[in-house]
């Protein structure tokens, strides 16, 4: 048998075990005072393809959107604002990389053990 929750008019509540089939209250059984039935939305979570975890909400999702909404805990400079990447000076390849440079490719040259 569900539990049912009924609130009185002065804001507070109370709980009482009924039957599917039983009227729902008007009247506390206790004081006779007018009371409503409280409705709660049910919880749900659909399950199967094309859902996932984080489609739902968690106290930790919710501790990370907060943290973000404050700025976040970055700490990389006093005020507080990112330091742009460091890019390689214009006219100069990236370390690692070489220039190609027009000229002898290597096209012409058989390759080794081809005559």
């Amino acid at each position: 048998m569900p539990i049912y929750e009924y609130r009185r008019p002065d804001g507070t509540t109370f709980e009482i075990q009924q039957s599917f089939s039983d009227e729902a209250l008007t009247k506390d059984p206790e004081t006779g005072v007018p009371v409503e039935r409280v409705l709660h939305p049910p919880a749900v979570h659909f399950k199967g393809k094309g859902f996932y975890s984080t489609d739902y909400g968690s106290r930790a999702r919710q501790r990370e959107t907060a943290a973000a909404a404050e700025g976040g805990t970055s700490g990389d400079s006093a005020d507080g604002a990112e330091k742009p990447a460091a890019k390689p000076a214009e006219g100069k390849p990236a370390p690692g990389k070489e220039e190609k440079r027009g000229g002898d490719t290597g096209a012409s040259k058989p390759a080794p053990g081809k005559r």
